[in-house]
């Protein structure tokens, strides 16, 4: 007997029994007498439900067998199954776009798929096309569109492998070591194709099929696409971002690109001009930081970056080779330090920098005369002022 899924793709429940439980590298297992459960295959995700109320978290077929994997385990008996049935319509309307988009691009183009992906959030076909130009994407989406709106009939039936000879078939080959009948899908006057996935009724309900773009592998294409609901999902969240950017923007959806590119511009002239004034203004420190009494330079500076330290350290030490700098920078929820010594210090960074560190709670690291960490917080800055003084290198 076929299988329920098989039987009516439509089927959202079903009354029939657990005959054996199970369990497979930790996760319980149903076996039952008959399911609308469809299992992986195909490039086609299993369907997910319920089992008596359990969640149905895999189905897969094993040992000759569908596998029902489950939240928690279940006794023999009665079963009633539940269908998430949105996820499985979705998964028709992106197995069935595969199909036609798959007729449509090897009649019209001479391209083949090779491959069919449908996955969480976007669907790929991989084809023998070198590239695809934006033109070509433009004409083989209408197409589709065309054979969408004709509202094609689609069948599914089983045959004979010497039928199956008789027949002229769009198929990328059977599985390996399959044996008895084989299942041939028809979209009425444009597709049969050998496939055990669930399919529509016709091609109208995949309701609409847009292309999202290509990239190159294998010498040949990927194309990306979203059928049916997807597809909506898609606009949708494109009409609210669009709703949100023309809000910020105070410009038209036709004016948001440009306007945008005004605002990057205008943020990168004033980024350079903020660059400039932290040269200066580290200049400014170094000169005054570096005139300080002593062998070691301290500060604790708010906000500033890595790079800033960096910076500050470097023009104290060309004024002040002699001495060693301890600094830091606290901002966004973590601590910065930076140890550093001029060329005629005698301060043994590595050491003194890995003492810091330990005391700080910090990861980082160094060699010569630079050691630089990053902190959860600067907590104990005091003591490690306090032990960097204690190994020598008084203020």
């Amino acid at each position: 007997m076929l299988p329920a899924y098989e039987r009516d793709p439509y089927a959202t429940f079903l009354e029939t029994r657990l005959v054996r439980g199970g369990e497979d590298q930790g996760r319980p297992f149903a076996i039952l007498e008959d399911t609308v459960f469809y299992p992986e295959g195909g490039g086609q995700p299993c369907d997910l439900g319920s089992v008596n109320g359990v969640a149905v978290v895999d189905v897969q077929k094993r040992e000759g067998e569908i596998r029902h994997y489950l939240a928690s385990p279940l006794a023999e008996g009665p079963a009633s199954l539940t269908l998430d049935w949105a996820r499985r319509f979705d998964h028709m309307q992106q197995h069935t776009g595969q199909h036609l988009l798959t007729a449509v691009a090897q009649d019209q183009f001479k391209w083949e798929t090779t491959a069919f992906h449908l996955g969480a959030s976007v669907c790929d076909i991989e084809l023998t096309a070198p590239s695809i130009s934006p033109r070509e994407m433009e004409q083989l989406e209408e197409a589709v569109a065309s054979e969408i709106r004709a509202h094609r009939d689609i069948s599914a039936r089983r045959v004979s492998p010497e039928a199956y000879k008789l027949e002229v078939v769009r198929s990328r080959g059977l599985p390996e070591g399959h044996s008895g009948d084989i299942r041939l899908v028809q979209i009425a006057g444009v597709d049969l194709n050998t496939c055990g996935g669930t399919h529509l009724r016709h091609t109208g309900e995949i309701e609409a099929l847009k292309l999202l773009g290509t990239e190159p592998i294998r010498g040949g294409t990927r194309l990306f696409y979203v059928a049916g609901r997807r597809a909506r999902l898609r606009l949708d969240a494109h009409e609210k971002r669009s709703a949100a950017l023309r809000a910020l923007l105070g410009a038209p959806d036709e004016d948001l690109v440009p306007a945008l590119q005004t605002k990057l511009d205008q943020l990168l002239v004033l980024d350079r001009r903020s660059r400039k004034l932290e040269e200066e203004l580290a200049e400014l420190q170094a000169t005054a930081l570096a005139a300080r009494p002593g062998a070691l330079v301290e500060v604790h500076l708010e906000g500033k970056d890595m790079a800033f330290l960096q910076k500050l350290a470097r023009g104290i030490l060309a004024a002040a080779p002699a001495k060693a700098v301890f600094l830091t920078s606290e901002g966004g929820g973590q601590g910065l330090f930076l140890l550093s010594a001029g060329e005629d210090s005698r301060l043994d960074v590595p050491t003194a920098g890995k003492a810091v560190a330990a005391l700080l709670g910090a990861k980082g690291g160094g060699s010569g005369k630079s050691f630089q960490g990053k902190a959860p917080d600067l907590a104990a800055r005091a003591e490690a002022l306090a032990s960097l003084q204690a190994g020598g290198v008084e203020p």
